[in-house]
């Protein structure tokens, strides 16, 4: 019963939605108030709706409700309770429920942050993104039903993927379904602004709120996505370039680029058009990224999906939002023309061209690297594969610009340019320079394997004299409406320097231990000390125990697994991880070959928790952005 009701709550979902969008936008065209204003009872009852509906879905999979296919294909009743819940977006049709369900969260918002200003254009903006509601919902109603009963039922569900049995599952698929839908907003407000033939610097201050908060929401997905691929993969790294990582890094660059060009709208009226169309694309690029995951289009080892015939539904609607909405922002473009203002190119706004210059090429990259392969195979040319080189080989000449750019843009302001800021900035080279070199020294000298990397260097001496420029600029005075930039860019920084530490100047092994047996990574000796078989609630664990030590004192207890899941007949490594605030201790448990004997592989990995926390640091600044901006509109 439960479940019918949770479908009848998806249909009601659909109807409101579909009212939003029809009764709103008539009664705009009439002017009439009493239907203008049923914009904001139909979006509390499509929220509610969406609410009910996906509570009622997580019930199911709390109380082990077999009956329904989605559940028994994601769920087991030996499964911990809190992996039940996250199991709701484990799969294909719970994941796009979720994603209904976040972008009902941010209507809601909109409208209630919205109850009292200009109610024409407020109403419009909820009316298309009852539109965008709309569309999710339908596609979701004839293609992604969670609620599909199954006769006769299961005695036992297949289990949830080994893969996505972590913690990080909890919080890292929600928070990049909020950071994506998010853009819906911003998006709605640049096609409502392009109706009424607005510029975008008349709706800048209230829409850069909006992007602040789905960009915070998209960089904590993504650093938590990064730490997931780091500790649960067991490969050894942070991020592959794999496309459902592009899809979420693609609408990131572009929310970036759409923050710092909505800065300059508002404070000088330039790059209208610019802020406009990234504004346009960032959803657009959310709405691919969803295409991505959920068609099984693209190999990856996030994407789950593999029905085609759903991708197709999801690339239609792809078009079809990105054929109105661009074709409206070419006509509007095509018929009037931007005011001119007096600007400069050696100014901030001129940085912030620049910028968006470089995320743009960033982002186009990114692009063609995830799809090429795609195309090349739909065209029965063969198999290829875009990898690391390729990504490296753009990201790294944008990021050395960009971390400059980042430095001269604290010496000039929007119209003024000082000189001798700017020369007393390049004397803190020099302690950069040096910090560099002995940060280097120090990981080359225990370890004769290592190679000194020229253009890691260069990188790691640019994010080091960021960070202390910005320090040094501003600890004097901290503004509020400042600390959010200092911390973002603070943060830069310093996810650069664990980059480049972890990426350069980690050491790895591969080894074969007994029990009993040690092995030395550069000052520090693993010693295998014993082996044991564990029960786990719904697996069977291969357990290594390792002491070890640095220098030869006591140093910490590593203890990696093999966990064998029965009911997906899946086995997984779980690593051994101990970190700190100089690096990380990774072990990666593999192949047993008998009498606890295993084949091991051994990480040092210096920094790398510098990358989580100058993410971290890069999402408080914009949490910090939005508190100085609230005050901002309250004065």
């Amino acid at each position: 019963m439960l479940p019918e009701l949770g479908f009848f709550l998806l249909l009601l979902a659909t109807a409101s939605a579909f009212f939003l969008a029809l009764v709103t936008q008539f009664g705009l065209f009439k002017k009439n108030p009493t239907l203008i204003n049923a914009a904001w009872p139909l979006s509390y009852i499509f929220t509610l709706a969406t609410t009910l509906s996906i509570g009622l879905l997580a019930y199911s999979f709390a109380a082990d409700d077999f009956t329904l296919e989605y559940v028994a294909a994601h769920s087991n009743s030996q499964l911990p309770t809190f992996f039940k819940v996250a199991a709701t977006w484990g799969g294909h049709e719970g994941s796009m429920l979720f994603w209904l369900f976040s972008l009902s969260l941010w209507l809601a918002a909109f409208a209630f942050f919205n109850r009292k200003n200009n109610h024409t254009f407020s109403a419009q903006s909820l009316s298309l993104l009852g539109l965008i509601c709309f569309g999710f919902a339908v596609f979701i109603l004839f293609y992604s039903n969670p609620f599909g009963r199954i006769f006769p039922a299961p005695a036992e569900g297949r289990d949830l993927n080994p893969m996505l049995q972590d913690v990080g599952l909890i919080f890292h698929p929600p928070l990049l379904y909020v950071g994506y839908v998010g853009f819906a907003v911003n998006f709605a407000m640049s096609l409502s602004a392009l109706i009424y033939n607005q510029s975008a610097r008349q709706i800048a201050r209230s829409m850069r709120g909006w992007v602040l908060v789905s960009w915070l929401f998209l960089t904590i997905g993504i650093v938590l996505g990064a730490w997931w691929a780091y500790y649960e993969l067991g490969w050894g790294g942070w991020w592959f370039w794999d496309p459902v990582e592009n899809a979420s890094l693609m609408p990131w660059l572009l929310g970036l680029a759409l923050l710092h060009s909505l800065m300059a709208t508002e404070k000088q009226g330039v790059f209208n058009y610019w802020t406009t169309l990234f504004s346009l694309l960032a959803f657009a690029f959310s709405v691919l990224g969803t295409f991505i995951v959920r068609s099984g289009a693209l190999t990856s080892v996030h994407a789950f999906a593999l029905d085609n015939t759903r991708g197709y539904v999801l690339l239609l609607i792809f078009f079809v939002l990105t054929v109105l909405a661009f074709g409206l922002f070419a006509l509007r473009a095509g018929s009037s023309s931007e005011s001119a203002v007096n600007f400069q190119f050696i100014s901030k706004s001129g940085g912030i061209l620049l910028l968006n210059i470089l995320l743009s090429i960033a982002t186009v990259s990114t692009f063609l690297g995830t799809f090429y392969p795609m195309l090349f195979q739909a065209m029965n040319w063969g198999s290829i594969s875009v990898g690391s080189p390729y990504f490296n080989s753009i990201f790294f000449p944008i990021i050395t610009v960009i971390l400059i750019l980042m430095v001269v843009s604290l010496t000039i302001r929007w119209v003024q340019f000082d000189r001798t800021l700017l020369i007393r900035c390049v004397w803190l080279l020099i302690p950069s320079l040096i910090l560099a070199s002995l940060m280097i020294w120090q990981q080359l000298r225990h370890n004769s394997a290592l190679n000194f990397h020229a253009f890691a260097f260069v990188l790691l001496t640019l994010a080091i004299w960021l960070l202390l420029v910005t320090l040094w600029q501003n600890w004097r005075q901290i503004r509020l409406s400042q600390f959010g930039m200092i911390l973002a860019h603070c943060g830069v920084a310093i996810v650069t320097i664990g980059a480049v530490m972890s990426g350069y100047f980690g050491s790895e092994i591969g080894v074969r231990l007994a029990p009993q047996q040690s092995q030395t990574l550069g000052q520090y000796e693993f010693h295998y000390r014993q082996f044991s078989n564990e029960i786990g609630p719904n697996f069977t664990a291969e357990v290594a125990f390792f002491d070890v030590t640095e220098n030869g004192k006591p140093y910490a207890e590593i203890i990696p697994e093999r966990r064998y899941y029965d009911v997906r007949t899946m086995t997984m490594s779980e690593v051994g991880l101990n970190g700190g605030f100089w690096g990380d201790l990774y072990i990666v448990m593999g192949d047993s070959l008998g009498k606890g004997e295993f084949t091991f592989r051994l990480h040092y990995k210096p920094l790398i928790r510098w990358l989580w926390a100058g993410g971290i640091l890069m999402a408080f600044g914009a949490l910090f952005s939005v508190f100085g901006l609230r005050r901002k509109q309250e004065k």
